[in-house]
C-alpha cells in the first residue's frame, strides 16, 4: 500500500512538486473535489485523470483523510442548535440594519416633500394647476454597506459564536501550529503567519477556516480565525481573508486586491473592531476590549504579518 506523503515546512509534499501536477489538475479543482463541491459530471473524468497520477492521488488522499479527521473531532456540531451568541449577533445586526433603513427612509421622505414644496413654489404663477398624477416621491433606501465594514462585521460576528466555546473554539489548537499555518495558508491560497501576542499577554488557543463572500471571479472566499486568551480568560480574535478591490470588473473581483488603508475602528457589530487591508487581504482583531487596548494589539499583530 502506498503511504501517503507528508507535509513539509513550506505546505508542500514529499515526493509530490508544489503548484498544479503536470496532468493539469490545479489544486483549485482537486480541493473541490475533496470538498464535494463538483458535479458527478465534473468529478468523473477527474477521478480517472487521478487514477493514472499516483502521486497527485496519493495528495488527493491525504488532503481526504485530514477532512474526514476534522469532521469527526467535530461531528457533535452537525446536528447541534445554533449556539445563542450567533442568534443574538443576527438579530442586533438585523435591528441595527433597519434602525439605519428607516432614518434614511425618513430623511428621503423629508427632502422629497421640501423639493416638491421648494419646485412648486418656484413655479408658482409661471404654469397651471399640476397634474398630481406626475409628482412622485423618491423612495429612499439606506447604502450598502463598504466591503471592507462588512468584513469588519463578519469578524466580530465570527467572534461572538466561536468565544463562548470551552469545547471547540477552534478547529487546530496551538499543539498542532505548524499543521493549521500549512492548512490555512493551502486553503486562502497564500503563506500565513500566526502572530505572536505573548508580550501582550495572549496566547494561542487555536485557528479555524470560515467561509465568507465567495467572488464572481470564482474566488471561494476562505477566511481564516485565529483565537487568543490572557490568564483572565479573555479572547481576542484575529480575522483574514483576501479582499477583492470594490467595483472590479464582473470576473476580476478574485483577482484584483482591495487599495490598502490604515487601521479602521468599528463598534457596530457584536463586539468593537479594528480592521484594515494590505496586499489584497484583509485583516480584522475583535475583542471585548476598550478602543485604545484593541489598537494597541492591532499595532503589535501588523508588524508580525
Amino acid at each position: 500500500m502506498t503511504t501517503p506523503p507528508t507535509p513539509t515546512p513550506d505546505g508542500t509534499l514529499h515526493g509530490v512538486p508544489s503548484g498544479a501536477p503536470k496532468t493539469g489538475l490545479d489544486d483549485e479543482r482537486l480541493n473541490a473535489l475533496v470538498d464535494g463541491r463538483l458535479s458527478d459530471a465534473e468529478a468523473q473524468p477527474l477521478r480517472q485523470r487521478l487514477a493514472g497520477d499516483p502521486a497527485t492521488q496519493d495528495r488527493v488522499q491525504a488532503w481526504q483523510a485530514q477532512r474526514e479527521q476534522l469532521r469527526g473531532l467535530h461531528a457533535d456540531w452537525e446536528v447541534a442548535p445554533v449556539p445563542p451568541p450567533l442568534i443574538q449577533a443576527a438579530r442586533d445586526f438585523q435591528n441595527r440594519r433597519m434602525r439605519s433603513a428607516q432614518a434614511w427612509r425618513m430623511a428621503g421622505l423629508a427632502a422629497s416633500i421640501a423639493f416638491a414644496f421648494g419646485l412648486g413654489w418656484t413655479l408658482h404663477g409661471t404654469v397651471g394647476p399640476a397634474n398630481p398624477n406626475t409628482a412622485t416621491l423618491a423612495r429612499s433606501t439606506p447604502p450598502p454597506l463598504a466591503p471592507t465594514q462588512r468584513f469588519a462585521l463578519q469578524a466580530a460576528a465570527a467572534h461572538a459564536v466561536y468565544q463562548p466555546e470551552q469545547r471547540h473554539p477552534v478547529e487546530v489548537g496551538a499543539a498542532q501550529q505548524e499543521h493549521l499555518v500549512q492548512w490555512l495558508s493551502r486553503r486562502l491560497g497564500r503563506p500565513l503567519h500566526i502572530p505572536d501576542l505573548q508580550p501582550q499577554g495572549y496566547e494561542l488557543v487555536g485557528g479555524r477556516l470560515l467561509p465568507g463572500d465567495a467572488s464572481p471571479g470564482g474566488a471561494s472566499g476562505a477566511r481564516a480565525q485565529f483565537m487568543y486568551q490572557n490568564a483572565a480568560g479573555q479572547r481576542v480574535t484575529l480575522y483574514l481573508g483576501a479582499m477583492p478591490a470594490a467595483g472590479a470588473p464582473h470576473g476580476e473581483a478574485g483577482r484584483t486586491p482591495a487599495a490598502e488603508t490604515a487601521f479602521r475602528y468599528e463598534g457596530g457589530g457584536p463586539v468593537p473592531s479594528f480592521y484594515w487591508v494590505e496586499d489584497g487581504f484583509g485583516y480584522a482583531l475583535s475583542g471585548p476590549l476598550p478602543r485604545e487596548a484593541l489598537l494597541a494589539i492591532a499595532t503589535a499583530i501588523h508588524p508580525q504579518l
